[in-house]
């Protein structure tokens, strides 16, 4: 099992950065691929980006591709979210998530999940 805190959320302006962290418990978060999901008020959780266990295979949303950036510390335990160029239509809470034996896009196959982070872009 393994438990996740996500950080970093904040308000910013459009054209800004914000770098969101997951920190994982437990001593198994590099057998696990990694996602970033995101919900914003009213709508369902999409999927944002994804990394598999070793860090080697990323995979993102038409939305945030070419702007964002996911990335793994398997040393530390912990999973990033590097967002450049934001736009008001990014604003969410955003979530990190495992999956034991699956990677890709598709959020029910996660199998943990961490409370989220308010994202906010002001336009």
């Amino acid at each position: 099992q393994v438990q996740l805190v996500e950080s970093g959320g904040g308000l910013v302006q459009a054209g800004g950065s914000l770098r969101l962290s997951c920190a994982a418990s437990g001593r198994t978060f590099s057998t696990y691929s990694m996602g970033w999901f995101r919900q914003a008020p009213g709508k369902e959780r999409d999927f944002v980006a994804t990394i598999s266990w070793g860090g080697g295979s990323t995979y993102y949303a038409d939305s945030v591709k070419g702007r964002f950036t996911i990335s793994r510390d398997n040393a530390k335990n912990t999973l990033y979210l590097q967002m450049n160029s934001l736009k008001a239509e990014d604003t969410a809470v955003y979530y990190c998530a495992a999956a034991q034996t699956y990677y890709g896009a598709n959020r029910n196959d996660y199998n943990y999940w961490g409370q989220g982070t308010q994202v906010t872009v002001s336009s």
